[in-house]
């Protein structure tokens, strides 16, 4: 396994070790000590999957009051999986890290409670899978506009298939102290 940090602190992509014969392949997604290590030290208490066809954008989404980090990888497919640091008093506030996760190299990215995330579907179809360190509650469930020109990500694409709840999502601006995490909280 091989860890690399990204310029946001705390937000990592992991490369697992992908053993394959031609019988197929085994990659192991999670192991508390061998993470840790490498500064993911979290413990997980609710798996989610979800399966896009290609162009669905999902996101941005986070948690607040109770923050979730997530751990995320697909099991098929493509994406370009985004993390943005919403702690309001970070050095990094609306800063962005983007990488593409895809089913072959099995590779992760490490969500940190704090940060709000999104992905887009590249291939004809994924599977994304999350282990999250809370649980999912509805009366805590945030997002932010995925073209906010505030954060400025450079999607691949112009018009994605969004959900009800993502096209009505407002920019990062127009959201009170009270609405976003902050260092000493996440």
């Amino acid at each position: 396994m091989r860890v690399e940090p990204t310029h946001l602190d705390g937000v990592v992509e992991v490369l697992p070790d992908v053993f394959g014969d031609e019988r197929g392949r085994f990659v192991e997604t999670w192991r508390l000590e061998r993470y840790a290590e490498h500064g993911v030290d979290a413990t997980f208490v609710q798996a989610n999957t979800s399966r896009s066809i290609k162009g669905v954008l999902r996101g941005l989404h986070y948690q607040w009051p109770e923050p979730q980090g997530k751990l995320v990888w697909v099991s098929t497919g493509r994406v370009l999986d985004v993390a943005i640091d919403i702690r309001s008093d970070s050095p990094n506030f609306r800063r962005w890290y983007a990488c593409e996760l895809d089913a072959d190299r099995m590779n992760q990215l490490w969500v940190p409670e704090g940060f709000a995330h999104g992905f887009l579907t590249l291939s004809e179809q994924a599977t994304f899978n999350y282990l999250c360190t809370r649980p999912y509650r509805q009366v805590c469930d945030r997002s932010i506009a995925w073209n906010d020109p505030g954060i400025g990500i450079d999607w691949p694409i112009e018009a994605p298939e969004l959900s009800a709840k993502d096209e009505r999502a407002p920019r990062l601006a127009d959201l009170t102290a009270s609405d976003l995490p902050r260092c000493a909280s996440s």
